[in-house]
């Protein structure tokens, strides 16, 4: 099986590519692409892969902006932190619409379905179970793979100050910065707490029109972003307050993101 990766954030495509290894070894990872602008590019140079695994948030915009602008006949199994795009994913030709953090099980599910696409001589794979040929409608399947009751996304932090540990209401969080394999939540009047979350996991905890994913090291929160100044090649540096530890800077590819975000 040839397979695309979109995917703009690399430890997230990294943990992706290693589960691929357990879910279907003899599997050949063609590109991992972090744009849309790559992502277009490459589909219209080569022949279409046998299956695309893509995040919704793509570096320089969403990823459903590929399939709208380039008919892609592959099947495409999402891999994202944003369960409000589902229905968007189906008719993009979606197959699967698994949230992160992603699990082996689920891939491994999803990996079913792609191989039960009927192929080009109308032929379905005989290798999978036959039961599997009684999946419902394409959207009941992309709507299944959503929670049910939908998770909430998450409203406090136990962080602990001493010997005693407190209750933090997630709306007291001005940013989330990861150094040295150690995250730590600060708030807006300087207090600093580590918390047991990687970014990526709290990519799924927090609500995207509130956080957002500014670097690989930090994400912050609306209020806590005070301006941005214009950096070398395209880029944006990001003044936050409390500020944070180093420069925060947002890639050229990412910034229309930020600023279209920054506006709601």
């Amino acid at each position: 099986m040839r397979i695309l990766i979109l995917e703009d954030e690399y430890p997230a495509a990294e943990r992706l590519q290693r589960l691929l290894l357990l879910a279907a070894p003899t599997a050949q990872v063609l590109a991992v692409l972090d744009t849309v602008a790559g992502a277009l590019a490459w589909l219209d140079q080569h022949p279409a892969p046998d299956l695309i695994l893509s995040d919704i948030q793509l570096a320089d915009g969403l990823s459903l902006d590929v399939f709208a602008q380039t008919l892609v006949r592959s099947p495409v199994i999402f891999t994202t932190a944003y369960d409000q795009y589902a229905l968007q994913a189906f008719r993009a030709n979606g197959i699967d619409y698994l949230l992160k953090p992603l699990k082996l099980p689920e891939l491994q599910a999803a990996l079913g379905k792609s191989e039960l696409r009927v192929n080009s001589n109308g032929l379905s794979n005989p290798i999978f179970n036959s039961q599997l040929l009684t999946l419902n409608s394409p959207l009941e399947r992309l709507l299944d793979a959503l929670p049910r009751p939908q998770r909430p996304y998450k409203t406090r932090f136990l962080v602990r100050q001493g010997d005693t540990l407190l209750p933090l209401p997630t709306a007291e969080a001005a940013w989330f910065q990861s150094r040295h394999d150690t995250t730590t939540l600060a708030t807006p009047d300087g207090r600093r707490f580590v918390v047991d979350y990687t970014l990526e996991q709290l990519e799924s905890l927090l609500d995207p029109t509130r956080f957002f994913r500014l670097n690989r090291q930090l994400i912050a929160q609306v209020p806590a972003v005070r301006r941005l100044l214009p950096y070398f090649g395209g880029k944006l540096l990001v003044e936050l307050s409390p500020a944070p530890t180093g420069e925060v800077l947002v890639s050229k590819e990412k910034a229309s993101a930020l600023k279209a975000w920054l506006e709601g």
